[in-house]
């Protein structure tokens, strides 16, 4: 007689560090409990199906992370640094710059356009 082996399905664990970014959220705006703790890839599907208030809350009014903040502005995160970008901004703070529309945003996202038309045309070459 052969013994069978049991295995046992571990959840799989992440750093808040790691959650905070594939929620797109700012880790030192998130609660405390969830700075602390680990995040199963259980309770990352129900945060993202099911988004309790604070991370509704964070999402809406921020303050976002970089990827955010670029996503928003239609610029890249070096885009945003050379700008001199560097800290989290709210939602105030990306529609602020959006109604100023600095020198640097417009040639950020001309760059940004720019980019994605060159990936886009070496895209179109290898097909």
């Amino acid at each position: 007689m052969t013994a069978r082996k049991t295995t046992q399905k571990t959840s799989q664990t992440m750093k808040p560090s790691t959650a905070a970014k594939k929620l797109d959220v700012y880790l030192p705006a998130t609660p405390a409990e969830f700075q602390e703790g680990v995040v199963s890839r259980d309770e990352l599907n129900a945060l993202q199906t099911d988004p309790p208030e604070w991370l509704r809350e964070l999402r809406r009014t921020g303050p976002h992370p970089r990827s955010v903040v670029a996503a928003r502005l239609g610029v890249s995160i070096s885009g945003l640094a050379r700008a001199g970008i560097t800290e989290a901004l709210t939602t105030d703070d990306i529609e602020a710059i959006r109604a100023e529309n600095p020198d640097w945003l417009e040639h950020e996202r001309a760059t940004q356009a720019e980019v994605r038309r060159q990936a886009a045309e070496q895209k179109q070459q290898k097909s």
